[in-house]
């Protein structure tokens, strides 16, 4: 037997950009970023789901019941049995699409975390439930994570499914996030990776993961060799020459640049403030394509959703 949710309900997500893979960490490392996505979502008696896109991808992406995070929404809502309402969605976008910034598991996570506030007090979702959901409908948790739960993640599969351990990253870790014009597809980057990669190689990868983990949570100094990879970026350079081109002129001046998520973006793990400022200032004046940084914390807090009360009307 299943209640139903309450009529009129709303409820509010904000969920942040991230970043995966932060170099060697390949499908396992994720981090989240202050730039968020927010969303408004209101049931209705009317059955179907209207959504108005304010910010990025306003015009471009589908607002009907198409829409990933309406799809979102609906996927909770059929795990746990619970007929879906009629809704209107209002989202205030302001992750960059196809950049390699999350933008795609925000989305993810943003009706997930609306359906769990749709159903508070019908059905209770945990953390692990969040995490098997948005990575069924991602594919994989590395940036689903750090959206749901915030900080540095670590994301791994199971018999029982995905799993994640969250850690703090050091107070003097500041993100720079190098943002072109042009974007890159996720299926496309992925399909420029080879199949088997020799033994020295992934050798090397593991030692780059650990030391990255205790560069980015104990000693920010060493984020420079620590971010070394040779699992993914090298393959997928010639789809990215400007990219490319901007990473090795920032690794050659000693600041720890790699490709953001699938790219095109960059992100350089600064050691401090200062680092950061210098950075930025290396990209302004890099020639060829323009090149927007975006100087961002770490977010440590995740997703979050609130329900509202529901206005009696007089």
């Amino acid at each position: 037997m299943t209640r139903g949710v309450p009529a009129a309900r709303t409820v509010t997500v904000r969920v942040p950009a991230t970043t995966a893979n932060l170099g060697p960490g390949f499908d396992t490392l994720g981090l989240a970023l202050s730039l968020y996505d927010e969303l408004t979502v209101a049931t209705r008696t009317e059955p179907g789901a209207s959504v108005e896109v304010i910010g990025v991808g306003s015009g471009e992406v589908p607002i009907d019941s198409s829409n990933l995070v309406v799809t979102a929404i609906a996927y909770t809502f059929a795990a746990y049995s619970q007929p879906l309402p009629g809704l209107d969605l209002i989202a205030h976008n302001n992750i960059p699409h196809g950049r390699g910034l999350g933008s795609s598991g925000a989305a993810i996570v943003s009706g997930i975390m609306a359906a769990k506030g749709l159903l508070e007090g019908v059905v209770e979702i945990d953390s692990s439930a969040l995490l098997a959901l948005a990575t069924a409908l991602e594919g994989h948790p590395d940036n689903v994570a750090p959206a749901l739960f915030g900080g540095l993640t670590i994301a791994w599969t199971t018999d029982a499914g995905p799993q994640h351990k969250k850690l703090m990253v050091h107070r003097g870790v500041s993100p720079l996030i190098a943002v072109p014009e042009s974007t890159m597809s996720t299926v496309l980057a992925r399909s420029l990776r080879p199949l088997s990669v020799p033994h020295e190689d992934a050798t090397f990868n593991v030692s780059r993961s650990a030391l990255l983990i205790a560069a980015l949570i104990q000693s920010p100094e060493l984020l420079l060799a620590a971010t070394e990879d040779r699992l993914h970026q090298s393959y997928r350079a010639a789809a990215m020459p400007d990219t490319e081109s901007l990473i090795l002129e920032l690794r050659a001046q000693g600041f720890p640049a790699v490709v953001s998520g699938a790219g095109p973006s960059i992100l350089v793990l600064c050691s401090d403030p200062a680092q950061r400022l210098a950075a930025a200032e290396l990209v302004s004046a890099h020639g060829g394509a323009p090149w927007q940084s975006l100087l961002l914390a770490v977010d440590f807090k995740g997703a979050t959703v609130t329900v509202h009360p529901v206005e009696n009307s007089a």
